[in-house]
């Protein structure tokens, strides 16, 4: 029903920038809560931030409020991951979840996930 693909995944510095994406393909893309969760090695998968089927409420994990900014395209079935500031503790496989609900910031309130983009942050 919904297929998701994520990149912009890659190596920064430390205080520098990504932008990740999120392709969506599906007729049901605005019916969808969106969300950005992440999972290092040896750790729980992580709620990252997520928005609301309209766009207009954003949720974020303390570790990343005021420095990464979610957003989405609706009519582009587009979700996007604005990552600044970053820190080596980001590094992580970041990816990309939907799910019917309202809201959604655990792991298995998604019923749909991508494959996940690398991100890795070191000098």
């Amino acid at each position: 029903q919904v297929q998701l693909v994520e990149s912009g995944g890659g190596l920064v510095q430390p205080g520098g920038s990504l932008r990740l994406s999120c392709a969506a393909s599906g007729r049901t893309f605005s019916s969808h809560t969106m969300g950005w969760f992440r999972q290092a090695p040896g750790k729980e998968r992580e709620f990252v931030a997520a928005i609301s089927k309209s766009g207009i409420t954003t949720y974020y994990a303390d570790s990343v409020k005021g420095r990464f900014t979610i957003s989405r395209d609706n009519a582009k079935n587009m979700v996007y991951l604005q990552m600044n500031s970053l820190k080596p503790e980001d590094t992580a496989l970041y990816l990309c979840a939907a799910t019917s609900r309202a809201t959604g910031k655990q792991t298995f309130e998604y019923e749909y996930w991508g494959q996940g983009t690398r991100v890795t942050v070191s000098s």
